[in-house]
């Protein structure tokens, strides 16, 4: 039986049902509601196979707000878990940028390494749980090879060598020997059990040295992680993860409109150069095992005056040929444009959800197909749903639902459904959303 057909665990039917009430994407749960994005799932699974060859790849997931980007990105996240990849995601704002004058891109690295996951560590925080897993991996093999055990005399100079072939690897890119030094020390500190020195490599990985001379000072190398080189010490990792034992390293970062909301024009300028780095390092070859997924709105992608289209080199490298068009989509493109999820696939996930909303507070599921049938047409059927109605209003809409229905059981759908109030809620909820993004985007 699929994950997607099992009865679904208490804990995680709350969880999902709350975030999505809240307009945002579980992190846990996404195939027991998963519907439709069948083909986009499908590029970027080939994506994944071409990654853990040894290549890179790059992809723009490009939607309006609340149309499945960042459900996508978490779908993608799962899977790639699921496949032995390690995954680093964040979401820029202000604070967070791919470079800045105060260290935004610097704090953007900090938050992908925060929250670097494992499939057995999936919440972040598994920077520590990768490397002494790397370092155990290789007393595993060096055990297997030879015949000895720790302790043994011998088998600490075959570990030795284990941990060298891993490290000159890793020397030989752009600032990997010190990375590699990092490495190294954090081995050593492991055996002896000197927690402060793993500590101490740990925050360096996590670029949390600001000055050289600390750095210096505590471990002897004399380098920092910096806003303008955080993007090499990525790859770095990339490369180090394969030779630890995973199948490579997927980045996730959503929010580029915040790039596009920077006043700014030079500071937007900078942060354009940094993602044709970042592109053209992926198609080039010059990364490997490293894959980039990034999600944008429309307007952040094509407005001509801020968006990415607003830096040339990018946009021509960017823009879509002559023969797609909404339904016809290139996803082999570098740009893959989220179609809106049909009528249909709404109502297979309605489904999905009023299942799991009344197994989680134990009463049998009152909604019929034709309960369901009428409120999807009721949303879809709204003045300006074909341009402004999007999943998650949908949901939002539908577990409220569910959530009323089983607080008042003397209530049926077909009353909600049916009442004044109801349907002017929610005409005037896709009015005030409009109003809002347009002023959003005419400053």
């Amino acid at each position: 039986m699929s994950e997607a057909n099992r009865k679904v665990p208490r804990r995680i039917a709350q969880t999902v049902l709350n975030s999505l009430k809240g307009g945002v994407v579980p992190r846990i749960g996404l195939p027991y509601i998963t519907v439709g994005r069948k083909h986009e799932i499908e590029a970027l699974l080939h994506d994944v196979e071409i990654i853990s060859e040894g290549g890179a790849s790059f992809r723009f997931i490009v939607g309006r707000y609340g149309s499945g980007k960042s459900f996508l990105l978490q779908t993608i996240r799962n899977y790639v878990m699921d496949r032995g990849f390690v995954v680093a995601d964040a979401d820029l704002s202000p604070e967070r940028r791919l470079s800045g004058t105060r260290g935004q891109g610097l704090a953007t690295y900090r938050e992908l390494i925060g929250n670097l996951s494992t499939k057995t560590k999936p919440e972040g925080g598994a920077l520590t749980l990768i490397l002494d897993r790397w370092i155990m991996n290789a007393e595993a093999e060096a055990a297997k090879e030879s015949g000895l055990m720790p302790g043994d005399e011998g088998f600490t100079r075959l570990v030795d060598r284990k941990i060298v072939e891993v490290t000159s690897s890793v020397s030989e890119l752009v600032h990997g020997f010190e990375f590699a030094k990092l490495l190294s020390a954090y081995y050593h500190a492991y055996t002896d059990g000197e927690e402060e020195k793993k500590a101490a490599v740990v925050k360096w990985f996590r670029g949390e040295y600001s000055l050289k001379s600390e750095a210096r000072q505590e471990l002897g190398v004399n380098i920092i992680i910096t806003d303008d080189d955080w993007y090499d010490y990525l790859k770095l990792f990339a490369g180090f993860f394969r030779l630890a034992g995973y199948s490579g390293m997927m980045i996730m970062i959503d929010e580029l409109v915040n790039i596009y909301k920077i006043p700014n024009s030079i500071t937007r300028q900078y942060n354009y150069e940094k993602l044709l780095t970042m592109y053209n390092d992926a198609l080039q070859g010059k990364a490997s095992y490293l894959g980039i997924l990034m999600g944008a709105t429309p307007q952040a992608l094509e407005d001509r005056r801020r968006g990415i289209y607003s830096y040339e080199a990018l946009r021509s490298r960017l823009s879509e040929g002559k023969f797609s068009r909404p339904g016809v989509r290139d996803l082999l493109a570098p740009v893959i444009r989220l179609e809106a999820l049909s009528a249909e696939e709404m109502l297979v996930l309605a489904e999905k959800l009023a299942d799991m909303h009344a197994d989680l507070y134990g009463y049998p599921r009152s909604l019929s197909t034709e309960n369901l049938a009428d409120f999807i047409r009721l949303e879809f059927g709204r003045i300006g749903a074909d341009q402004n109605i999007t999943p998650r209003e949908v949901i939002r809409d539908f577990i409220e639902l569910l959530d009323l229905l089983y607080q008042h059981p003397g209530m049926t759908a077909e009353e909600v459904l049916s009442s004044e109030k109801f349907s002017y809620a929610k005409s005037g909820a896709v009015s005030d959303r409009a109003e809002e993004e347009f002023a959003e985007f005419t400053v």
